[in-house]
């Protein structure tokens, strides 16, 4: 058994390859327009008084969670068409809710009493996002992301039901197939991406919450 699977990724090492490539692809620019849209929002959000504003923004994001990918997919496809564009936008409205809630939290969760000081000491509002909200919320909006990550590369998996490739083509072909080895392998790459994604951003989450720390001591200071 072991052999044949040796064996097996020793041939489709190079497909392995491509289709790793192509799911880290489809991926990152998914969760990247998740953070250029989400971020800003929940920024947005945090300093907008109207609850209405609020329960409509998060509604809607809620909204997207509550689809089933295939049905998603499957409505995706008059709009966009097959391939990697609605799998891309599929995968970046999944990724909003997390991104906007944990920035909004973050945001959220920096003294008042603090903003008021640095207002008194002429900081301008600028000055008070960029130099004290934006590190202050910074742990929470890694996370955000981190879990956002892991899912997302688990969620493109399903990108091959509609022609976007990644290591789900290789899945559906090993079904097609009647090939384990090729489901298995194609299955473990797919793990192994969302391990290390969440290694590395955890990584950078804990330097990014230590860098937070110290800004929230010189913060105290004001």
């Amino acid at each position: 058994m072991w052999a044949d699977y040796l064996e097996f990724w020793r041939d489709r090492y190079p497909d392995l390859l491509t289709a790793a490539r192509e799911h880290l692809t489809i991926s990152a620019v998914a969760i990247l327009l998740g953070v250029l849209v989400a971020v800003p929002l929940g920024i947005y959000l945090s300093g907008n008084r109207k609850k209405w504003v609020h329960s409509v923004i998060f509604t809607i994001a809620n909204l997207f969670q509550t689809i089933p990918s295939l049905a998603l997919l499957a409505l995706l496809i008059p709009l966009l068409g097959i391939g990697v564009k609605p799998a891309i936008f599929a995968l970046f409205l999944y990724s909003l809710l997390p991104i906007l809630r944990n920035t909004y939290a973050g945001f959220q969760s920096v003294d008042p009493s603090i903003l008021e000081s640095a207002r008194g000491m002429g900081y301008s509002r600028t000055q008070q996002l960029l130099q004290i909200q934006l590190p202050l919320a910074f742990p929470y909006i890694m996370s955000g992301i981190r879990l956002t990550t892991v899912y997302v590369i688990s969620w493109t998996t399903l990108a091959a039901l509609i022609g976007a490739g990644g290591l789900g083509q290789l899945i559906v072909s090993g079904i097609g197939v009647n090939r384990t080895e090729l489901i298995v392998s194609a299955a473990a790459c797919a793990i192994v991406l969302a391990l290390l994604a969440d290694r590395l951003l955890g990584a950078l989450e804990k330097h990014l919450s230590k860098r937070a720390r110290t800004s929230k001591s010189e913060a105290s200071l004001i």
